[in-house]
Formats: structure tokens, C-alpha cells, sequence
């Protein structure tokens, strides 16, 4: 059964926290348990006493709500019964006249289209007698409601919430999400469980990447070709594009749409080769990498398409903005065109880059007449385009800055990219606006937040969630708490409890990789290749992409696609070494130390296992040296733990000897990586130094 102790909050930094409460429910007086939300409130304050839910629990509202807001609390009452047992029965049965245990009261649902100044703040009060959600809008209730099933706690036989007051309210307005769709194809059921991993993680933008070089995605009924010649048949009917808009409305959530221009074009121009810089397109790349292929900004039957094609999309994505790419636009094709060139010299055009902006003053009125506003990627930023732009920045901070210096608004994305496998900590320690900006306050409201970015070079329907989460709620956290929100360590500790309530939810984040695995050992427990997986995460895309040059074609089915990014085993095995590290006089073996004995046991009895499964299987072929590595990983961690507990100094260069397998195990071997080896190398460092 899952368990949620929860009394008082225990953050070492941020919020105004009241102390007004001591443990409750059977707990020890003098223990301090802590609420398990993530992101964190804003504010929040404890009090005695619990909420109990049992066959009592009824919610219902206090004044007028929508559809919206109707089915959003269904969603809940489902998810409560998951949790204890009996909900929907006692909703059903008590009926309107029954005393409510929740009560919602929500001021109007919030704007017909979603914009970015919607009011997403919401209170909720617990008492042992009721609980109540305020909200101004649907949106903010949508977010409370994710707080109260955060703060569910099942013990003693029974499930209830503490007793507290939460404030709360994102700190930055634009929270979104990139789900690249063009180089592997997402069918529709998984964006549907993407955005309800978002909503969970009160993310507000899902931005749909639906155009690149290796696909166009969306269906045109005005051009059809787009789909017809450059899908490969995988693409979203207009009747799904506005089932997924729907979706995410119901759930708080904006779809802003990309269709990248006048680059990252060749599915476009396979299609319609009319409107391109005279590229002879034939089929959809199949390598990854920026094919030369850009819209020809000179023709005016290139304004009079897309002028057409983005009245058809405004139809289907109501959202104010309008993401149009525009990065990586070398202009080779254009600077080769005898007919472009002359163009750009009768508009003293000198380089791709004026071309180019040349091409978005042309987009704007286009974009305005249908009601939108332009958004893309750093290379759009010009000085003469208007300042209600949105910057996405790739580049990073500093040219996020640059933007904002200029007067522009933007979101970052560059420190969280989820392709380039960082750790959580990495990703939730990067800031929009960091402490030390040396934006001004006005600058500052420029940067309107955020968003996390999947590239689909090397994801698939099977993996793609072990990619995307749980690292996004840590990102998430970033975009909606406070800037001193700094607390890795419980950051990862709510994390992981947060993990098991997105796989309950409908992800596959767990379920998927384990399923993998299973299929690559051929057995239903796969507890060999399970240690293993245990302690390795994926290289990179860009060094998988170099190490096994992978494109279109590519299987999506070894180790490093069963494997997680940044897996619990980094954060446990550090902290399972600090401990003994920290307790040297101890004659006894702490619970640390029995941890990591049997870590490293399992290490050299899967050893021998795991290399002759790579003699066997093609798929697990590329396994046979990282399975020596921790066999011998396994026998030095022991050797280390018994020095440390003799007080015997290891004999004369054992430490240099253990040092090089250490760093030999540091490269990459069979796309994969070992995550510990840092608090591995401490562990060495500090048994060669044992006192004789």
C-alpha cells in the first residue's frame, strides 16, 4: 500500500511556513513528517487533525460551474477511489443533499481560449471536518485538485489529509512542454497520457512539433499531398488534431502547433516542391541532421500557401500563438538559386539571415489576419519585428537575456532538453531567471517561463515515456515554485513518490522499460538484467546518434532503450556512501553498510550471468564489457567496505589499481553508462586512507 505520511513541511529553504501542529495519526511526538507535493506551493500553513475519507465523502460546489469543471471532478473522484476504495459509490449514493467533504468554489471557467494571462492561482483549506478549493477559474481549480490527491495519506486502515491552508500560484505564466512528433511518430493515445502527465505536473502548454525534415504530421484538406506524400502514413486527421485541443482544454492545457519554416522544410517541399528554393526533394530523409531544403521566401505563390495553410490550422488550434520554427536555416539553397539571389540583391538582402527575416516581416501579416501571434526559436529574434514575439530560447540563458534586453518576450528551453540525458538535479537547478540575472524588473516580466523539449530522434511509442518522465516534474517544479526552491535532496525524494502516482495515472515511464527488459532477457523475471539496468542510464542522443548512427530506420529495442536516465541508484548509492563515510569509528555494520554490501554482491554474482547473455543474444551483444566492469565494480566496492570497517589501509597500489577501473568504467560501452561511479571513486579514495 502506498504511503504518504504527512503532518508539517520540511524544507530547508522557501516558503512562509506555520509550525501550529504536531504529528498526528499514532505518529512518535517528536517526529517531523513532510508533505510529498511537487511542484511545492507558494505558501502553505499545518494545523492538527486530519480529514478522514471514507463512505462519507461527497463533493460538490458552492455556486455555478461548466462541463469543464464537472468532468474535471470526475477525473478526481475516479482517481480517489484508486486510491481508497469506495469514492464513486459514496459520490453516487449520497447525492446532492449529502454534507460535503469537499467543497469547490470557483469563481467563472476563465477565458474561451486559454491565453497566457489566465489565473491558474487557487486556495485549499483542510479541516478535520471539510476541505475547500477557491479558484478564480476552472484552470485554478484544475490545479487544486491535483494538490488535495497529492496530499491523500492511506495508514492505520484508512485514508485522510492533514490539516492545512495552501496559497498558491505558478510563478511563471508559460510552463510548457515539446513532444517532437516528425522523426518518430506519437499516436494519439500517447499525447493523450502525455497530457495527463503535464497536468499532474501543472505544465499549461503542450507545443506539438508536427513538421520537420522526416515527416509532416498534420492533415490539410487544402493540401493534401502534405499527408499523402510525406507522412509515410502516419499523421493526425484534423478530427484527432481537435480531439488532442480538446483534451488538453479540459485539463488546463493550451496546444500551441509548430510548423517549421522556411527551414527544416523537405517534407514540405516532397509535397509541394512548387513553393521551395528548387531542392529536387524525392523521399523523406531518413538520416537525422538538417537536410538543405528551405522555403523560397522570393516567390509570392509561397505567401499565397501559406497564407491559406494557416487560415486551415488557425481553425483547428485556437491558441494565440503560432510556432513557426525558423531555426537552422542555413540558406544554402537559396544563396545557389540564380533567381533568389538576384532577389535578395534588388532588396539588399545580404545574407541568408536578412532573407530570412525578410520572411517573417512577410509571415506577420499572415499570422495577424488569422488571429495569432508569431512564436519560434532564437533565430526568428530581429529588431524589426514587433516585441509581443515569443523567443523560444535554444541557445541558452544568455541569448534568453539578450532577448529580453532588447525587448523581447521569451521562454527557456535550452537547459532542458530532455534528449541530452541530464539528471534531474541539473534540469531543476537551471532557472529562466536565475538569482543573479542582471535583468531589470521590467526585463525580468519578459521572461514568461519555460519549456521542456523532446526530441524524437531515438524515442518510440514503447519508450517514449522513460524518457519524458518523471524528469519533467523536477523541471515543472522549476517553472511553478519559488526561485529558492534550491533542495535537491528532497526534491528527489518527493520525486520519486510523485513517479509512482504518474504510472498510476496512465504513464509508462516504469512499466514500459521493465516490459523491455523482459523482452530482451526472453523471461518473465529478468532479475539478472534488472541489477544491471539498475545502475546504468542512455548516452546522449547526439552520442548514440555518433556511436551507432542511427536514423529513421533504426531498431529502438537494446539495453539503452530499457534503461531509465538518471535511475534511482545515483542519488541512493551516494547517500548510502556518505553514511558510512560518516560513521568511521562504528564497529557495527549500518544500515548503509549492509546496502551496499549486497549491491555489490548482486554486482558479481550477475557478473558472469550477464556476459555469457551477451555470447548468447544479438541484442544484448554490445553488454559483454560493462558486465566485466561490475563484477569488478562489485568485488573493489567490497574489498573497500572491509577496509573501512577493519580500519585496515588497503595494501600498496590497490587504490591506483582500483582508480584506472574506475575510470575505464567511465566510457560509455554499449550506449549506456554506470551512474555511481563518482560516490564509488569517494568510497576508494577514503578506504585507501583507513587508519592502520
Amino acid at each position: 500500500m502506498k504511503q504518504r505520511y504527512v503532518t508539517v513541511l520540511c524544507f530547508s529553504v522557501l516558503l512562509p511556513i506555520i509550525l501550529t501542529g504536531q504529528t498526528v495519526n499514532a505518529q512518535p511526538a517528536n517526529s517531523i513528517q513532510i508533505l510529498n507535493l511537487m511542484p511545492l506551493p507558494q505558501s502553505i500553513t499545518t494545523d492538527t487533525g486530519i480529514l478522514v475519507i471514507d463512505a462519507r465523502f461527497y463533493a460538490g460546489f458552492d455556486g455555478t460551474h461548466d462541463s469543464r469543471l464537472n468532468a474535471a471532478l470526475d477525473r478526481l473522484l475516479h482517481r480517489l477511489d484508486r486510491e481508497c476504495g469506495g469514492i464513486r459509490r459514496a459520490q453516487y449514493e449520497g447525492g446532492a443533499s449529502a454534507a460535503n467533504v469537499l467543497l469547490l468554489k470557483v469563481a467563472g471557467p476563465g477565458g474561451v481560449v486559454q491565453g497566457v494571462d489566465e489565473d491558474e492561482s487557487y486556495s485549499l483549506t483542510i479541516t478535520a471536518q471539510l476541505a475547500v478549493l477557491d479558484a478564480a477559474t476552472d484552470v485554478g481549480a484544475i490545479h487544486g485538485m491535483e494538490t488535495f490527491l497529492q496530499l491523500i495519506t492511506t495508514s492505520n486502515g484508512e485514508c485522510h489529509l492533514p490539516a492545512v491552508t495552501i496559497n498558491d500560484a505558478p510563478r511563471f505564466p508559460w510552463r510548457g512542454f515539446m513532444l517532437d512528433v516528425s522523426r518518430h511518430f506519437e499516436p494519439v493515445d500517447v499525447i493523450k497520457r502525455t497530457i495527463d502527465g503535464m497536468a499532474i505536473a501543472k505544465l499549461n502548454v503542450f507545443h506539438w512539433h508536427l513538421s520537420d525534415d522526416q515527416g509532416f504530421r498534420a492533415e490539410s484538406k487544402k493540401f493534401p499531398r502534405f499527408t499523402e506524400a510525406a507522412s509515410g502514413g502516419m499523421f493526425y486527421t484534423q478530427d484527432q488534431m481537435r480531439e488532442v485541443v480538446a483534451y488538453a482544454r479540459a485539463r488546463g492545457i493550451r496546444v500551441v502547433p509548430e510548423f517549421d519554416m522556411p527551414g527544416h522544410t523537405s517534407s514540405w517541399l516532397l509535397a509541394y516542391p512548387e513553393i521551395g528554393a528548387g531542392e529536387d526533394i524525392r523521399a523523406l530523409p531518413t538520416v537525422f541532421g538538417i537536410p538543405q531544403a528551405e522555403l523560397d521566401p522570393s516567390n509570392e505563390k509561397t505567401f499565397k500557401f501559406l497564407d491559406t495553410f494557416v487560415g486551415e490550422m488557425s481553425e483547428i488550434f485556437p491558441d494565440a500563438y503560432f510556432h513557426i520554427g525558423g531555426d537552422e536555416t542555413a540558406g544554402k539553397g537559396w544563396i545557389e538559386n540564380p533567381r533568389i539571389a538576384e532577389f535578395m540583391k534588388k532588396q539588399s538582402l545580404k545574407t541568408p539571415a536578412d532573407l530570412q527575416a525578410y520572411f517573417n516581416r512577410r509571415l506577420l501579416p499572415i499570422l495577424a489576419k488569422h488571429g495569432k501571434k508569431m512564436m519560434g526559436w532564437d533565430e526568428i529574434l530581429n529588431p524589426e519585428l514587433p516585441r509581443d514575439i515569443v523567443i523560444q530560447s535554444w541557445r541558452g540563458e544568455a541569448s534568453l537575456s539578450q532577448s529580453a534586453e532588447q525587448g523581447f518576450t521569451g521562454i527557456l528551453s535550452a537547459p532542458y532538453y530532455l534528449d541530452a540525458q541530464k539528471t534531474s538535479a541539473e534540469m531543476y537547478l537551471a532557472d529562466p531567471v536565475p538569482a543573479n540575472t542582471k535583468l531589470t524588473a521590467d526585463q525580468q516580466k519578459l521572461i514568461l517561463g519555460g519549456e521542456v523539449c523532446m526530441w524524437a530522434e531515438q524515442i518510440d511509442p514503447e519508450t517514449v515515456d522513460s524518457r519524458v518522465w518523471p524528469r519533467t516534474l523536477a523541471i515543472a517544479e522549476r517553472f511553478w515554485s519559488a526561485q529558492s526552491d534550491r533542495n535537491v535532496e528532497d526534491m528527489y525524494r518527493r520525486l520519486r513518490v510523485a513517479s509512482l502516482e504518474l504510472e498510476d495515472a496512465g504513464l509508462t515511464h516504469i512499466s514500459g522499460p521493465e516490459r523491455l527488459r523482459r523482452n530482451l532477457w526472453g523471461s518473465a523475471n529478468p532479475e539478472v538484467l534488472e541489477v544491471m539496468a539498475s545502475v546504468v542510464e542512455p548516452v546522449s542522443f547526439s552520442d548514440r546518434y555518433q556511436g551507432q548512427h542511427t536514423d529513421a530506420l533504426s531498431s529502438l529495442d537494446r539495453l539503452v532503450d530499457a534503461v531509465v536516465p538518471d535511475p534511482p541508484a545515483r542519488v541512493e548509492i551516494a547517500r548510502e556512501v556518505n553514511e558510512v563515510l560518516a560513521h568511521p569509528d562504528s564497529d557495527d555494520a549500518t544500515a548503509a553498510e549492509l546496502e551496499l554490501r549486497g549491491r555489490f554482491a548482486a554486482w558479481q554474482r550477475v557478473s558472469p550471468e550477464l556476459e555469457a547473455a551477451a555470447l548468447r543474444s544479438p541484442r544484448l551483444s554490445d553488454l559483454e564489457m560493462m558486465a566485466k566492469q561490475l563484477g569488478a565494480l562489485g568485488t573493489m566496492g567490497l574489498e573497500a567496505l572491509a577496509d573501512l570497517h577493519l580500519r585496515t589501509r588497503a595494501q600498496a597500489g590497490w587504490k591506483d589499481a582500483q582508480i584506472a577501473t574506475i575510470e575505464a568504467a567511465g566510457k560509455p560501452s554499449g550506449l549506456v553508462r554506470f551512474v555511481f561511479l563518482p560516490a564509488m571513486r569517494k568510497l576508494v579514495e577514503a578506504a585507501a586512507m583507513a587508519p592502520n
